[in-house]
């Protein structure tokens, strides 16, 4: 199902996006441009990522860091 009519934006692609971190409507129409047309998906991008949408966001909720941290940076400083 299209999310996004202006840009072909999938209910999947947003999904996708959900899952590689992006986890609000600004950081959507970042990496696929859903939203900055016409804005008439915007609702339905903030009710995708409100129900589940946003694997990341329960890990924030459990005290979780909500992006994977920079491993060896430590170690060459």
């Amino acid at each position: 199902m299209y999310i996004c009519s202006c840009f072909g934006v999938t209910e999947q692609q947003v999904r996708k996006h959900a899952e590689d971190g992006a986890c609000t409507p600004r950081q959507i129409a970042s990496a696929c441009k859903a939203g900055t047309d016409c804005g008439s998906c915007v609702r339905r991008i903030q009710a995708l990522l409100g129900r589940g949408g946003c694997p990341r966001r329960d890990l924030v909720g459990q005290g979780e860091p909500a992006l994977a941290e920079l491993t060896g940076l430590d170690e060459a400083a």
